[in-house]
């Protein structure tokens, strides 16, 4: 045997799936963890050491369904129920 070519014939196991949380390829079958997100530790994983995959991730980058609300109501003091004066 020789540790080139035939080897990699033999790997048709997977080590990763799905992600419930993040939905990357990268759920370890065997340690039961994310690689990607880290899942299931409560903290989303993230390091100092790698800027761009902060950014990508980063709050901004995808829909903010609550947040991009909070402005408005931040500007009118949370009111709510109330016709607004002219």
């Amino acid at each position: 045997m020789t540790k080139g070519t035939t080897s990699f014939g033999k790997r048709h196991t997977k080590t990763h799936s799905l992600c419930r949380r993040c939905g990357n390829r990268a759920y370890h079958n065997q340690k039961k963890t994310c690689a990607s997100c880290g899942y299931p530790a409560a903290k989303i994983r993230s390091y100092n050491w790698g800027m761009k995959a902060k950014r990508r991730k980063t709050t901004g980058t995808g829909r903010m369904r609550y947040l991009k609300t909070v402005n408005v109501r931040f500007k009118n003091g949370f009111r709510e129920g109330v016709k607004a004066t002219n």
